[in-house]
């Protein structure tokens, strides 16, 4: 606007290219101003004219700088800077009417008002059109407002990407926390063949393979049949010698019963063994032992992670992460009572139920687990555990010791991870990362000899699983699970 203000005075003092006209209206001009102090004093009228005169004159400046203006930027606007022209020399041809020249600025003797008037509305007309072109082409020129205008576009579209990639975020929480209706169903199948036929699905009695130590133990805590199906098929499919492995399975009391009856239809490759739990089975997991369980008791973390009033609703994701109540389902923390689960074994290697098995793990077993001096960071999904080491140093205590600490959350905001970090600090020792492959969105070359985990919220049996690595979970067999599934959609539970 400073650059408009100075051609405007310049175009009033100095002109281009100066022509006959333009030297008459700066002499009428001159002779109009040296008497235009006396008609201040002298003559309202003629002092009405002053002003309109130098209100067109003003008007004649500023459109004569937007026309400049426009030129200096070479902007393809040539219907513009017509227009421009076009209403600076009508304002000039306006003053240069015989009938206004010799009325008002060639006569020494009264105004006549009539005249006046109608050159004032005349000029009125042409300010007017003036004033309508300037506001609506103003944004061409302004660099000020061209700016201000673009940062106004650029923080709105901000506000949308942000908004968006929230909403993003928020659904794939939602999707990925939620059990999908396919696995409702095949549960509710299951179920529906155990009433039907009792008689197929009598319980056998355990064998002493479920408390041999000389032989492979594995444990899988899940609530998710179709997962604990494809982990543990992997294991035994891959196992040079099946008949030796042991797979513990603990899953809640929902699906307890249709677990049995999955593993009853479709038993495990090799004669492996297994043996299927409800948490609830295990009776020393009581408030007064168990922490989680008698946080859970607590009447502030129920109405933080239960309760669904309206001013506990929330759109932030973090916060929603946070008030998942799996955090402090016992099912997710039975992982620090392994000794207890099973007190007359010496080792067991625990696998989480989105992991698959890709080769045989008897290795495992013979590794030396004397603990490294040099602390480290690790992840869930497969570890090894020396289950008299972690007696000997009173591990379960240290998780409770540390679970007590965090009750207010003020340690870590949730899950079992930072626990296991606190409370396994320097016993420890790190495996070759060939047994643990995670970060398969990131990891372009996973090799198929390893054990692969799909860590973070796209699982595999999921609709947003990435489909790049999902054929390494569903080339399991688990054909009789992908039927039991379709019929259950085809039928619209």
């Amino acid at each position: 606007m400073l650059t408009l203000l100075f051609l405007a005075t310049l175009s009033v003092l100095l002109t281009s290219h100066p022509s006959h006209n333009d030297s008459v209206v700066d002499v009428t001009g001159n002779a109009h101003v040296r008497r235009s102090f006396l008609a201040w004093q002298s003559d309202p009228v003629k002092t009405r004219l002053d002003l309109i005169y130098n209100q067109a004159n003003n008007h004649v400046a500023l459109v004569n700088a937007y026309a400049t203006y426009a030129r200096k930027l070479k902007l393809e606007i040539s219907k513009q800077l017509k227009m421009f022209d076009d209403l600076a020399q009508n304002f000039s041809d306006l003053q240069l009417k015989p009938a206004y020249r010799a009325a008002l600025f060639e006569s020494d003797g009264p105004v006549d008002e009539d005249v006046l008037r109608q050159f004032g509305k005349e000029v009125k007309d042409k300010v007017k059109i003036a004033r309508l072109m300037i506001a609506e082409n103003k944004e061409s020129y302004d660099n000020q407002l061209k700016i201000q205008k673009l940062k106004d576009m650029i923080f709105a579209v901000n506000e949308l990407l942000l908004k968006a990639k929230k909403n993003e975020v928020f659904a794939s929480v939602i999707t990925a926390k939620s059990t999908p209706k396919s696995l409702h169903c095949l549960a509710m199948r299951l179920m529906e063949g155990r009433i039907a036929h009792p008689e197929k699905y009598v319980d056998d009695e355990p064998g002493p393979e479920l408390e041999d130590p000389n032989l492979y133990h594995y444990a899988l805590f899940s609530d998710n049949v179709i997962a604990i199906s494809v982990v543990l098929n992997s294991v035994v499919k891959n196992a040079k010698e099946p008949w030796k492995h042991v797979l513990h399975v603990v899953t809640d009391r929902m699906n307890y019963a249709a677990t049995k009856v999955w593993f009853k239809m479709r038993p495990l490759e090799g004669v492996a063994h297994i043996e299927i739990k409800a948490g609830d089975d295990f009776k020393f997991l009581n408030p007064s032992y168990a922490h989680v369980l008698k946080q859970r008791q607590s009447v502030r973390l129920r109405k933080y992670y239960f309760e669904t009033r309206a001013e506990n609703t929330s759109t932030d994701v973090n916060n929603m992460k946070y008030r998942n109540p799996k955090y402090l389902s016992m099912l997710n923390h039975l992982r620090f009572y392994l000794p207890e689960l099973y007190p007359k074994l010496h080792k067991i290697l625990f696998l989480d139920d989105d992991v698959v098995v890709q080769k045989d793990l008897t290795a495992l077993w013979t590794i030396d687990l004397k603990f490294s001096p040099r602390a480290c960071a690790w992840a869930f999904g497969m570890y090894i555990f020396d289950l008299n080491a972690w007696r000997q140093e009173k591990c379960t205590e240290q998780y409770h010791y540390w679970q007590d600490l965090n009750e207010d959350r003020s340690l870590w905001k949730m899950g079992t991870l930072p626990a296991g970090l606190v409370t396994f600090y320097s016993t420890t020792k790190p495996l070759d990362k060939a047994w643990h492959v995670q970060g398969l969105r990131i990891n372009p070359s996973i090799s198929m000899e390893e054990i692969i985990h799909f860590s973070g919220d796209m699982k595999p049996w999921l609709d947003i699983a990435m489909n790049l690595y999902k054929h390494l979970w569903t080339k399991t067999k688990w054909n009789l699970c992908k039927c039991a599934i379709l019929a259950c959609r085809e039928a619209r539970l």
